[in-house]
């Protein structure tokens, strides 16, 4: 039998992260820390992600016992621009309207720390978006508010429902957790 998986610390207020925990059958409890984002401008998309997730963990270096601290930082990349979550409901339309009709990057940069070890590691998936109408992308920024999204949009939502044709690499990474990884990664902590 399967040592058990630790138990988790999950170090993010995302709904997306703790219902996809939720499935996977993993207990946790969640303990916020407020983090500065902010990032070296020289850094490669992926190393971003995994700067912040990594940034969000050290937080709790000196406070942890035996649990693991999950956190994880996912951004949406296109054409070298990292699309972080919008700051009004114009700048979620003006964001929608740069990937539609095109291909872009969601990246999630994932840190495990465990006994004052952090484990690190990230997830790409490409994501195909379709050609989006003025409408579409309004109604969609007027009823779901995705200013909390980083690329304004819910790969579970209306507009990713409707206007997402096809995803290279894993569904879960785009909600916002590489589930896959995360879970061989824990089983082998």
């Amino acid at each position: 039998m399967n040592n058990p998986l630790p138990k988790i610390i999950l170090a993010s207020k995302s709904p997306r992260r703790q219902e996809l925990l939720r499935l996977m059958d993993i207990d946790f409890r969640i303990v916020l820390k407020e983090v500065d984002e902010s990032y070296p401008d020289h850094l490669s998309p992926e190393e971003v992600a995994l700067y912040i997730a990594t940034k969000k963990a050290e937080a709790f270096d000196e406070t942890i016992g035996d649990e693991v601290v999950l956190t994880a930082d996912t951004i949406v990349c296109i054409d070298g621009l990292i699309l972080g979550k919008p700051e009004t409901p114009e700048h979620a339309v003006e964001m929608l309207k740069m990937l539609s009709g095109r291909v872009h990057k969601v990246i999630t940069g994932v840190c495990l720390l465990h006994k004052h070890k952090y484990n690190k590691f990230f997830d790409v998936s490409e994501v195909f978006f379709r050609k989006l109408t003025d409408e579409e992308i309004t109604s969609y920024v007027e009823k779901y508010q995705p200013l909390d999204k980083a690329g304004s949009y819910g790969i579970q939502e209306r507009i990713g429902l409707i206007g997402i044709e096809r995803i290279n690499g894993s569904y879960t990474n785009v909600v916002g957790l590489p589930t896959e990884k995360l879970y061989q990664q824990l089983k082998n902590l």
